[in-house]
């Protein structure tokens, strides 16, 4: 490991002990606010270890040596090229002294931040990528980092691991790897040591994105929707534009598989080529169109918009939402062939998850279509989701949440409640029927 002084002069260095000392000894009342740490989070894969710094502004300033906190809605234009090379000047990951990695400077941008401790502040997001030479691994490495550091010796960096795909741990809470600071007693840097060589596999890091995946859709209340408001009507008859009756219990097992099945292949080929990063859209955009998709979706329910055309809608409109499963996978930052084993482990996730609860669901919405409540059933259904996609698009655009879309986020866990009240009413009311027509056929023989 290499041992770094704060500054280059050693008189300079005796100096800024003194004054760290002298600091550190006044009560804490006297200080205005504890200064913001740097955040450092790792997303590891096996090739490339992805880093972004939240770097405070203020605190960069002064060792920076610019005044980038005069306009920091330009700063990026102004000091740019200034500020990769200083970033490079300080960031040394490393297998061993003779083994030093490639650092790559991959995207900048300015916002604002809080922490609890110091209050909301400027700061500077920084995107990174570590390549370690060819044979090397990423899962233990030395990371030599004295950005900030090396002029203010107050300042620390919190280093965690966000994402590691050998361990199957994708943008959950990061875990806390260590702290670089200056080290009061020698006035040195020391660089962090990062080993994660103790478990994790590409067989647990697939295994984490089937998971990853199946939880999407378990959260993504909208997906389901979507899915579950457009097989309403598919078990019914299209009657002089009208729903109708039912149409047997064949005909709709193949509709429902048929549109099932075309929602699959749709968001399958844009989840493939979105989280590649052959297409890159904006998600506000997409998150919209999905919440147009369950409004237009729950209008057929109620009135055939698009009769017998269910096939083409659930693929079209899969495509859609196959571009925002991709910004779960596009975001970890993994190199060609881990993603395409995470996009078939993630997919497969989905497919699993999606299935089970339109399993769950299809047998009721059957019994209930050959009875006459079924279109009480039908309406109803339609108007929530229409409602639940006007809070969704009114929320994304505004992007305020509003009274309903808190409503549905606070309230969704109760979902498996809803199938099984679902279940338990499909089979009243059938059974009802079934007893009232064969009352009907006693009488009339």
């Amino acid at each position: 490991m290499t041992h770094k002084p704060t500054l280059n002069s050693r008189h300079f260095k005796k100096w800024w002990l003194f004054l760290f000392l002298l600091l550190f000894s006044f009560p804490q009342g006297i200080l205005a606010h504890q200064t913001p740490s740097t955040i450092v989070l790792l997303d590891v894969s096996p090739k490339i270890v992805s880093v972004e710094l939240q770097l405070p502004l203020g605190e960069l300033e002064l060792a920076f040596g610019h005044g980038i906190t005069k306009d920091p809605e330009h700063l990026i234009q102004k000091f740019g090229p200034q500020l990769k090379e200083y970033l490079l000047a300080h960031i040394h990951p490393m297998s061993a002294k003779d083994k030093p990695w490639l650092v790559e400077v991959t995207n900048m941008t300015v916002g604002k931040a809080e922490q609890t401790v110091s209050g909301p502040y400027q700061e500077i997001t920084i995107q990174l990528v570590l390549i370690p030479p060819t044979g090397e691994s990423t899962r233990k490495f030395i990371f030599d980092y004295d950005v900030i550091m090396h002029q203010l010796v107050t300042h620390s960096a919190l280093v965690s691991i966000r994402s590691d795909w050998e361990l199957g741990k994708t943008n959950t809470e990061p875990v806390k790897v260590g702290v670089i600071r200056v080290d009061t007693r020698t006035i040195f840097i020391y660089p962090l040591e990062v080993n994660l060589e103790k478990g994790g596999n590409w067989w647990t890091g697939f295994k984490g994105m089937f998971f990853l995946g199946m939880e999407h859709i378990k959260e993504g209340t909208d997906h389901l929707l979507f899915l579950l408001v457009l097989l309403l009507p598919a078990p019914l008859i299209v009657n002089r534009k009208r729903w109708g009756n039912f149409g047997g219990t064949k005909y709709s097992i193949m509709r429902l598989l048929k549109i099932v099945t075309a929602f699959t292949i749709g968001h399958s080929i844009t989840l493939l080529i979105g989280a590649s990063g052959w297409i890159n859209l904006p998600v506000k955009p997409v998150e919209i169109l999905i919440a147009v998709s369950i409004l237009i979706s729950a209008i057929h329910a109620i009135y055939p918009i698009f009769p017998n055309k269910e096939v083409y809608i659930a693929a079209g409109f899969g495509l859609v939402h196959g571009l925002a499963f991709a910004t779960v996978l596009s975001v970890l930052n993994l190199d060609a062939g881990v993603m395409i084993l995470s996009i078939l482990g993630f997919n497969i996730g989905i497919e699993i998850m999606q299935l089970f609860v339109v399993v769950l669901i299809i047998p009721w919405l059957i019994l209930l279509s050959q009875t006459p409540v079924y279109k009480g059933v039908r309406i109803v259904w339609a108007l929530l989701a229409g409602t639940a996609s006007l809070a969704w698009i009114l929320e994304r655009v505004s992007e305020k949440p509003n009274k309903i879309s808190i409503l549905i986020q606070n309230n969704y866990e109760y979902a498996p409640w809803g199938i099984l009240i679902l279940a338990i009413l499909a089979l009243l009311i059938y059974c009802w029927q079934w007893n009232k027509t064969s009352k009907n056929k006693m009488q009339v023989n």
